[in-house]
């Protein structure tokens, strides 16, 4: 990458999506910058909590660059975080809430998180863990919502105690060097050991800007908070609605009854999420055509013909994009040309359905052979997705050799195979190292196969994904017993669910004499997705 150290002029200033919360607490100071509940927070006041947060952290010991956990659901906290702790001069590691116990626990020892905070209503997720944690200190959240109370097992202090130890004197708005690290985003990517995506501050500040401009973002724009915080900052628009002083909807759980109910009362104009989240939205009961129009940003599987038609017909526009979170969430975008509404709903969605071109911060996208020479624009040869550019993660952390194994030739391999069509766009159509893409979720194969090979009972297994008309793909097992043993489908997955998040346990399991091989032993996984 080019040498990206400022450059001799006195008016250079390193980009940090820090200043779009200085910029919007004194443009919009009295707006309401974050709405939950009953509770309804101004810019100022949000800027001034992440000040006081940022100094408490200060005050318990973290140092620039030290990593600080939230494991907390789609809450103001959250929110809060993405910009307490870079002011703090701290990494933010947002962890998935759905992760098991003995996942969450690699993360934190990876990471090396000084701080945790976490929602009281996910203590049962760290209590198992507790003394393998290498945190100096643990923040409760206490969010009455949630209806969870505090197990006393986990101690540490409260999120008010917290706030006790800073206080609101000012901090600058601002970083040294944009391309300090700003977060950490684990992933399971292609191993079952999930890996750190390094996110810095120039990323994640254009990133965000292209989120403002592709998702139509206005001060205008009321967000619902359906996409996870922790799932690549939110696509970068725990950022992007700040910059433009948009205002955030936060939303505890996916409950279609309270998305319907936000949508209506709240004067929602965006939100985003798996075609998964599309579908429990449209499919609800209470589902009507909206007052407004709402603009939709999907990713993680392409839309279906029915989910375009079933948002359209209530009144929504969507935007599908794709992106992993090595390149910060989105990184093309289906863009729109004239004359596709007036097409016909099949012809559309087929359209639609693609990724797309990269969006206007990157630096294009290419599909390109083993000699990494671009393929013919045909529609038909496949090809590996590559990208480079300012929003492609820096790296992994502590991870040099997964780094330099993802950038050869200097560009970052995505993994996805991908045909590239005459109008510059691209379309996926496999993926080269069988992830599994389960409501929007990445789940590892090689993981899942872990878990299941972990049974005493299982002489071999192997893992594939299975279409689901819900979530897309789901993990199906196909597995060999060992001479004499004896086991049944509930027996592994009670095994299984042990070891690993319930959302990546397999839902069938199907018991074979043999697994189809290669002549030099290797499995063949295209023989169990097309048994045929």
């Amino acid at each position: 990458m080019a040498d990206l150290a400022a450059p001799a002029d006195p008016c250079y200033t390193p980009l940090t999506p820090l200043a779009f919360l200085e910029r919007s607490a004194e443009v919009f100071g009295d707006k309401t910058a974050i709405v939950y509940g009953d509770r309804r927070t101004s810019y100022r006041e949000f800027a001034a909590e992440a000040t006081r947060v940022a100094r408490a952290l200060r005050a318990v010991g973290v140092a620039p660059g030290d990593r600080v956990a939230y494991l907390l659901p789609n809450i103001p906290e959250m929110l809060v975080a993405h910009f307490a702790v870079p002011l703090s001069g701290g990494v933010l590691v947002a962890i998935n809430t759905r992760l098991a116990p003995a996942e969450i626990s690699y993360i934190l020892r990876h990471s090396g998180a000084k701080v945790l905070v976490v929602d009281a209503g996910l203590h049962a997720s760290v209590a198992p863990v507790l003394d393998e944690l290498p945190v100096h200190e643990i923040v409760t959240v206490l969010d009455p919502a949630s209806g969870a109370a505090p197990d006393p097992a986990v101690g540490g202090i409260s999120y008010p105690d917290l706030l006790e130890r800073g206080s609101a004197e000012p901090l600058p708005w601002a970083v040294a060097d944009e391309r300090d690290t700003i977060s950490i985003n684990y992933t399971s990517g292609t191993t079952g050991r999930p890996k750190g995506v390094m996110y810095h501050h120039r990323g994640a500040y254009l990133n965000a800007l292209a989120e403002v401009v592709h998702s139509r973002h206005t001060p205008e724009s009321r967000y619902l908070w359906t996409l996870p915080m922790f799932h690549c900052n939110g696509w970068c628009t725990a950022w992007a609605v700040t910059a433009i002083g948009g205002t955030h909807v936060c939303l505890r759980s996916v409950d279609p009854v309270e998305i319907w109910r936000l949508l209506d009362t709240e004067g929602i104009t965006h939100l985003n999420g798996a075609p998964t989240v599309l579908v429990t939205i449209a499919s609800h009961d209470g589902a009507h055509p909206l007052a407004r129009e709402v603009l939709v940003t999907t990713a993680g599987a392409p839309p279906s013909p029915t989910v375009i038609r079933r948002m359209s017909e209530l009144g929504t526009r969507l935007v599908h994009v794709y992106g992993l979170t090595e390149t910060y969430g989105p990184y093309t975008v289906c863009e729109y040309q004239d004359g596709w509404l007036t097409l016909d709903i099949e012809r559309r969605s087929r359209l639609l359905a693609r990724q797309g071109v990269g969006m206007v911060v990157t630096d294009g996208v290419r599909v390109v052979d083993e000699d990494m020479a671009d393929v013919p624009r045909d529609g038909a040869t496949m090809g590996e997705v590559v990208m480079r550019g300012n929003n492609v993660m820096s790296g992994y952390f502590a991870d040099p050799d997964a780094t330099a194994e993802a950038f050869r030739g200097g560009w970052f391999h995505s993994g996805d195979l991908g045909v590239w069509h005459p109008d510059g766009y691209i379309e996926l159509r496999d993926r080269a190292k069988d992830i599994i893409i389960s409501g929007g979720e990445n789940i590892s194969t090689i993981e899942v196969e872990a878990a299941i090979d972990s049974h005493p009972a299982v002489h071999e297994v192997a893992v594939v994904g299975v279409p689901h008309e819900k979530w897309g793909e789901r993990p199906k097992a196909y597995v060999v017993l060992r001479p004499g043993a004896t086991a049944d489908a509930g027996d592994l997955l009670e095994h299984v669910r042990a070891g690993i998040a319930r959302y990546k346990v397999p839902d069938q399991v199907e018991f074979v004499t043999e697994l189809p091989k290669t002549s030099t032993g290797k499995i063949q996984k295209f023989h169990l997705r097309n048994p045929s």
